[in-house]
């Protein structure tokens, strides 16, 4: 089984709580309605017969959390992600979380 080169203290605990599998519930957007409700993808198996091979990242529960909080984040604050998954949650939560605050004035403010 593949392994990172680096900082393998925090992603093999992380991966065997997992089962090395995502844990993916549906924040990316898709329901994984097929696999119970949770992202089926697994470590080091392909996508589809001509699909690439998944590699797992361990990262934090909100994608969104700054690099720098994120490294020193303890192994159970993170969760295994498949890259997919990992990229489309950030995509959902950083657009979320551009929606205009009460700061910015309106059309009629101005």
């Amino acid at each position: 089984m593949s392994e990172p080169l680096a900082a393998l203290d925090a992603w093999v605990p992380v991966m065997r709580a997992a089962g090395f599998r995502c844990q993916c519930a549906g924040e990316c957007g898709n329901e994984h309605a097929k696999s119970e409700g949770r992202c089926p993808r697994e470590h080091d198996a392909y996508t589809s017969r001509h699909g690439h091979r998944i590699r797992l990242i361990a990262a934090p529960a909100d994608p969104t959390t700054p690099a720098a909080v994120a490294v020193t984040l303890p192994p159970d604050a993170l969760r295994a992600w498949c890259p997919e998954c990992h990229t489309a949650t950030t995509r959902i939560r950083a657009r979320a979380a551009e929606v205009p605050g009460g700061d910015a004035p309106t059309l009629f403010d101005l």
